[in-house]
């Protein structure tokens, strides 16, 4: 995580909101703050927040009488975060998920997207979120299916071949064992685990457009930056390339997969 944190300052928070958060995270942001609707009360929290689209999403759907702390360990992205007009609402804190800094029942639901992937001890994440959850509370959390042959998948494997790295260096770390995680929760003392499989639709005008969001937004763009940033046009071309041999010149509507687990702190 302390990798992945020191890539993300500077000016990549900004291009990772404004570029890949609407391409990949979005659609999946407001489907997961929809399962919280009927919330009409209480604290909820989000981990790993990241530039907030879950944030701003609850923001808009839940009633003022429910409090939202919004938290991320990397405070280059909770600024970017707290840029937005109208969340006022919501607490904004720094924090680290393998030790959340809040008392032991706090929350009625925590929840996060996208970011269970990168814990370097899941475990010791599920039982801080099972820790800081009421008796009843929920815990929700999204992670990558596979994206073998998607946008994604391409663009990775061209920036691995420039860079002289492996692709799954490039992309978050796989962890969609559905019985592994199940296991792992289980071991954290949640009860009631479900798991959905869903697929979003990832929309770019052009492969090129496609190819841009990939390169320039996230842990490839950070990678790039790092190694060849002189080269971030040239690779953003080879990337646009390789997609357009898969998906044609057109408009591209690649399906994403992704898993939303579900558990719950047992009631006393």
């Amino acid at each position: 995580m302390s990798d992945m944190n020191r890539s993300f300052a500077g000016s990549m928070p900004e291009f990772y909101d404004r570029i890949l958060v609407p391409v990949m995270f979005e659609p999946f942001a407001l489907d997961l703050a929809e399962r919280l609707r009927g919330i009409t009360s209480g604290h909820v929290l989000e981990i790993a927040a990241g530039t907030g689209v879950v944030t701003r999403a609850l923001a808009r759907m839940l009633p003022t009488d429910v409090a939202i702390i919004a938290t991320d360990l990397n405070p280059a992205m909770l600024e970017r975060a707290k840029s937005y007009p109208g969340l006022e609402r919501v607490r904004w804190q720094e924090a680290d998920a393998l030790a959340l800094p809040f008392a032991d029942r706090q929350f009625d639901c925590a929840l996060c997207q996208f970011g269970v992937m990168f814990f370097p001890d899941k475990r010791a994440g599920f039982r801080e979120a099972w820790r800081v959850l009421r008796p009843g509370g929920r815990f929700l959390f999204s992670v990558w299916g596979d994206r073998e042959g998607s946008p994604f998948d391409l663009a990775a494997n061209v920036v691995g071949e420039f860079l002289s790295r492996d692709p799954a260096s490039l992309v978050s770390p796989p962890y969609s064992d559905i019985r592994m995680v199940r296991e792992e929760l289980t071991a954290a003392r949640f009860a009631l685990i479900g798991a959905e499989r869903l697929t979003k639709l990832m929309h770019s005008n052009s492969a090129r457009e496609a190819a841009v969001s990939m390169c320039h937004g996230g842990l490839m763009r950070a990678a790039i930056e790092a190694q060849a940033p002189d080269r971030l046009d040239e690779i953003t071309e080879a990337a646009a390339a390789a997609i357009e041999t898969r998906f044609g010149c057109g408009p591209i509507n690649a399906p994403l997969p992704a898993i939303l687990f579900t558990a719950a702190r047992p009631a006393d």
